[in-house]
């Protein structure tokens, strides 16, 4: 949090939570760093990819089994199985997982009846001459892999849905169509008139409860980079959406030569400015983190004040970095998880 916060020398498995301010923490370490957007129930996935690093695993490994733990502790319910219901009531998930050392991306969007999107997207990687795969042809290739079809439905999920449509389908994401979409449900069609351009969010749309992703970025013992994200999207969606997760240089990006950095928040803005990309950029051209991040996401603030959303970096030399830009999000503090069996010693 800059002079604001207390940062520890320990480069263990940082939980960052990410809040309403644009302030930054900014540390350095010299050996393995495991970097995860957001605490709570998203330090698992911070832990795991941790002892994966420990027990000789690669980056990519920590990142996979990383973000899989989350997948299955359904954190804060915006990621895995049985959340961020669809207008039909339906799951579906977003991943990418991308390698440093090569700049090898595997990814898959709107993948349904499999649980372990990112376990697929590193499939896709690894077993495909692709890079991207989406859908129910995503869903096939996942089964041919051997990943088990499963049912992302839950009590939780249809009980979401029920409440919108009990509430005429509101928050969703429509706009310049009959009926009215903010008092109507749907089907609608086009209107005749569009509105003036101006980027609008809803409030009531966008917060972190319905609408996040675990980014993480990981540094292993031999300096090797990599990156992952994995999510069930926007809440109410229109199906068939993607965000910004699993886009290479929107929801990560990793370049083992010079840094890594994740996305987090509205993927519908966030992917229009690549900031992963571009904070990775920043970084090869000697930019430190910090700034790196604090630059891309001014340029999409240029453009949509009302941006929800955040970035971390990491530069290869083992500096690190957490911009804030949200909601309004609690405690107003950020927070930092580390192995509590390491002694924490303040800069």
């Amino acid at each position: 949090m800059g002079r604001e916060g207390i940062l520890f020398r320990y480069c263990g498995p940082f939980t960052i939570v990410l809040l309403f301010l644009l302030v930054a923490l900014t540390a350095s370490c010299g050996g393995p760093l495991v970097i995860n957007t957001w605490g709570s129930a998203f330090g698992k996935a911070t832990a795991k990819a941790w002892s994966i690093l420990q027990s000789g695993g690669s980056a990519l490994d920590a990142v996979e089994k990383g973000c899989t733990e989350c997948e299955i502790a359904q954190c804060d319910g915006s990621v895995g199985f049985g959340g961020s219901p669809d207008e039909l009531g339906e799951t579906t998930l977003d991943a990418m997982i991308m390698n440093g050392n090569t700049m090898n991306v595997g990814a898959v969007a709107d993948l349904r009846c499999i649980k372990n999107a990112i376990g697929v997207a590193r499939a896709v990687m690894e077993h495909t001459k692709h890079t991207f795969l989406v859908g129910e042809s995503a869903s096939m290739f996942a089964q041919d892999m051997g990943f088990p079809a499963e049912n992302l439905t839950t009590d939780k999920s249809l009980s979401i849905y029920s409440t919108w449509l009990n509430h005429s389908c509101q928050p969703n994401f429509w706009k310049n169509v009959v009926p009215d979409a903010s008092k109507f449900c749907g089907p609608y069609r086009p209107a005749k008139g569009l509105n003036d351009g101006k980027w609008n969010i809803s409030q009531k749309i966008l917060n972190v409860k319905n609408h996040d992703t675990i980014g993480m970025i990981v540094i292993d013992g031999a300096g090797n980079i990599a990156a992952g994200t994995s999510t069930n999207g926007a809440t109410h969606k229109i199906p068939g959406r993607v965000g910004d997760s699993p886009i290479a240089g929107a929801g990560a990006y990793a370049d083992s030569t010079c840094g890594g950095a994740a996305a987090t928040g509205n993927g519908d803005i966030m992917m229009r400015f690549l900031p992963s990309y571009q904070a990775v950029e920043y970084m090869r051209m000697g930019i430190d983190p910090a700034t790196a991040c604090q630059k891309v996401i001014s340029r999409i603030q240029q453009y949509v004040p009302a941006f929800f959303g955040a970035v971390i970096c990491a530069s290869a030399n083992g500096n690190y970095v957490v911009p804030r830009k949200a909601l309004e999000l609690a405690p107003a503090e950020m927070v930092l998880l580390s192995n509590p069996s390491e002694e924490e010693a303040p800069l």
